[in-house]
């Protein structure tokens, strides 16, 4: 197969058409009409030419929030079944959560994982460290060990359970001051969501399932981005989604608080209402919102409150979602279908434009991550980590687009807008042409 590629007539986040020439796992050379150079003519014989007449090229996507699941549950997803997600996704890199089994909360743990990801080859995996010991919330894990093993981690998060108790968050926030990490923290207070089932409001109340009151994000955003400001450390907040904690953050940011914050696709779409089918397809941590906190979430997003999007993507094997409501799993699956909820619930608005979806797709993730040799551009030389969007496609979103082992997608059936037509995860097409490459035929990066 040949490692050269010419991506002919692509066009750049900014708008400008452009030859985009890949030669291994660099970009070797990008001309577009305003420098007057031509890509075309260092291709040579050997290139494979692909014609990008209409296609978006944009730095390749990276999602600070996946869960990968292995080791533990491979049942639901494996780190191989998860990346090949991405790669169909149009992700080039995602970050790991640590609640696998065993937890990622030791040296020996984050290093496997990252291992898995390189001997899969699809997308670069970057482990997240647990926060505390087994999730338990009740002793700093080895945050250092971590930092200072092979995988280099600088995210840390309890993902799943909330760091609640004050004083170790406070020691958290100290810890990877040190060494620049930061602290994504999944902002819910369990004594107020004791059993919650949705959103609290009418609709719980008529459904007759158990509130989840928008205070109980919003009292942790609160005290985590005090004591951000108090320890002078970087906090990152997970899938935030409620208008009061967009304000809150805004208030943060405002201050000069080293505040970030992402919100998820399914939040930015989708609404409490989808719950009165009690389709367990549509229960997810924190739950899904009301339209005004929707709509709070995309002006967050639009003027920068909001810094990224990240999927929170969380398979689950079938038999705990087709179940009833009470006794369903949260999360869902979500690689596959973020790009094309992005561009139908923000570009397609006119909230965004393809630099916007860049940078908060993309570039500030990566920076988010610390992810430094994940290159965001596409200056020559630059890692060939990209991929290209066709903006005119429009389909309805089906299940065979499901890459990975799980199925509990809340989009089947919606009309979304756009599609992922290539990935090139260091050079290498991962995705060509909508089809993903199988296992044996992508390089290992072991």
């Amino acid at each position: 197969m040949s490692d050269r590629y010419l991506l002919k007539g692509a066009t750049l986040p900014d708008g400008r058409p452009a030859d985009i020439l890949i030669e291994g796992d660099r970009i070797l050379s990008t001309a577009t009409t305003t420098t007057g150079a031509s890509a075309s003519a260092k291709a040579g014989t050997g290139t494979t030419v692909i014609d990008a007449d209409g296609l978006v090229a944009l730095p390749g996507l990276v999602d600070l929030h996946t869960h990968l699941r292995e080791p533990g549950f491979e049942q639901s997803e494996t780190v191989l079944t998860g990346t090949r997600a991405a790669a169909a996704g149009g992700f080039t890199a995602v970050f790991a959560m640590a609640n696998t089994l065993p937890v990622s909360d030791t040296a020996g743990v984050v290093e496997q994982v990252q291992a898995l990801g390189r001997a899969a080859g699809y997308a670069t995996v970057r482990p997240i460290g647990a926060v505390t010991v087994g999730l338990q919330g009740e002793r700093l894990s080895e945050i250092g060990a971590m930092a200072q093993s092979l995988a280099g981690v600088r995210v840390f998060s309890d993902d799943g359970k909330c760091v609640h108790d004050s004083l170790l968050m406070r020691r958290a926030l100290e810890y990877v001051k040190t060494f620049d990490g930061v602290i994504a923290q999944h902002a819910q207070d369990p004594r107020l969501t004791e059993n919650a089932q949705m959103n609290e409001g009418a609709l719980s109340s008529e459904l007759g399932l158990k509130g989840w009151p928008a205070v109980a994000e919003e009292s942790i955003i609160a005290r985590d981005v005090l004591l951000a400001e108090h320890v002078g450390a970087r906090l990152h907040i997970c899938h935030l989604s409620t208008a009061g904690s967009v304000d809150v953050v805004r208030w943060a940011k405002a201050r000069g608080i080293q505040v970030t914050a992402e919100a998820t696709p399914h939040h930015l779409l989708l609404t409490e209402e989808l719950i009165r089918s009690y389709d367990a397809r549509y229960k997810v941590n924190p739950p899904l919102r009301r339209d005004e906190d929707v709509q709070a979430l995309r002006e967050g997003v639009a003027d920068g409150t909001i810094d990224i999007i990240a999927t929170d993507h969380a398979p689950h094997p079938r038999e705990s979602k087709e179940c009833e409501w009470d006794a369903a799993a949260f999360g869902m699956v979500g690689l596959e279908s973020a790009l094309p909820v992005v561009q139908t619930a923000l570009v397609d608005t006119g909230l965004l434009d393809w630099a916007d979806v860049a940078r908060v797709l993309s570039n500030t993730p990566a920076a988010i991550g610390r992810l430094h040799d994940h290159s965001h551009s596409f200056e020559d030389g630059s890692p060939a980590n990209l991929t290209l969007v066709d903006p005119a496609a429009s389909s309805v979103f089906a299940l065979d687009r499901l890459h990975g082992k799980s199925r509990n997608t809340p989009f089947e059936g919606v009309t979304l807008s756009g599609s992922v037509r290539w990935t090139f995860h260091k050079g290498f097409p991962t995705l060509r042409d909508g089809v993903l490459a199988e296992p044996g035929e992508v390089p290992s990066r072991v």
